[in-house]
């Protein structure tokens, strides 16, 4: 086990890991010192009360706050299995999408790793890869709704964007829930900023290539698919439940404001600007078609 790895891993996702534990001097000076006066066995222990003690865990978190971070935490494991299913997955990619990738999947652990960290004893019971068809066809329930996903790329990458795409707006959606809980909000907030450059690199390397037109675009215009196979990402923009809280990509009115009403704005525009929250009954019914 090595603590100063899993503190730095750890950082990428929370910059202010270190703050939240005590001064950074005092963390190392605390680390030096468990060498000396603990069993190895017992470090993990000590870690996980630190780290309770830093998050306010989950005595303090509050049921909806918790529920916020199980729906996440849920999410994550889906991401995670896809990309490393993926990863294992003989000739799926070319190198340069395999590196990316294989960054992209390391990332999701790292999120899956920290959610478990904060929710503690709370956290739900650990995913496997087995809870997961990501074919859509709910382990042979039905028909396939995304076939060969592990044997074609575009078909890969439609639905690496789609699962990243609901990310995003899975956090965003989550956001007010967690208002009351700052420190809890942030760490929140950090992975969906790289839940979102996950997006855009996936949406880069989905519409770059011989297909592209131009530079390929890597953000949402209106409610557009983007991309081969446009029909694998279409639902996951369109409106959450209700609608009115939960508008499609296509939005335009921000703040009761209009925004192509602004002089030289335009629809797409207005809609490339913002990422449209999205509810978690919505998200659940999106994520439920890769759970068997």
């Amino acid at each position: 086990m090595n603590i100063l790895n899993i503190l730095a891993e750890i950082e990428k996702v929370d910059p202010e890991v270190y703050e939240r534990l005590d001064q950074r001097r005092q963390v190392f000076k605390h680390f030096a010192g468990f060498g000396k006066k603990l069993a190895t066995a017992a470090v993990p222990l000590a870690m996980g009360a630190m780290f309770q003690k830093a998050y306010g865990q989950s005595s303090g978190l509050g049921k909806q706050v918790t529920d916020v971070l199980n729906f996440a935490l849920t999410l994550e494991y889906l991401e995670y299995y896809f990309y490393d299913m993926g990863v294992k997955t003989r000739n799926l990619f070319v190198q340069a999408d395999l590196a990316a990738i294989t960054i992209i999947r390391d990332d999701e652990l790292k999120h899956v790793n920290f959610l478990k960290t904060v929710l503690g004893s709370s956290a739900i019971a650990p995913l496997t890869a087995n809870d997961f068809d990501f074919t859509g066809s709910k382990g042979g329930k039905r028909a396939p709704l995304i076939p060969e996903v592990f044997r074609d790329r575009f078909n890969f990458l439609a639905l690496a964007q789609a699962f990243e795409d609901t990310g995003v707006r899975a956090y965003k959606g989550g956001a007010p829930l967690l208002i009351d809980n700052n420190t809890v909000l942030e760490a929140a907030l950090n992975i969906h900023s790289v839940e979102a450059r996950h997006a855009s690199h996936i949406r880069t390397m989905r519409r770059g290539g011989t297909q592209a037109n131009g530079l390929p675009k890597s953000w949402i215009t209106g409610n557009d698919g983007g991309g081969p196979r446009p029909g694998i990402t279409a639902p996951v923009y369109g409106p959450g439940m209700p609608a009115d809280m939960y508008p499609s990509e296509a939005n335009v009115t921000q703040a009761g404001i209009n925004l192509t009403s602004i002089p030289n704005v335009t629809a797409d525009q207005a809609s490339e600007a913002f990422d449209e929250p999205l509810d978690v009954t919505t998200v659940l019914a999106i994520a439920s078609n890769f759970l068997k």
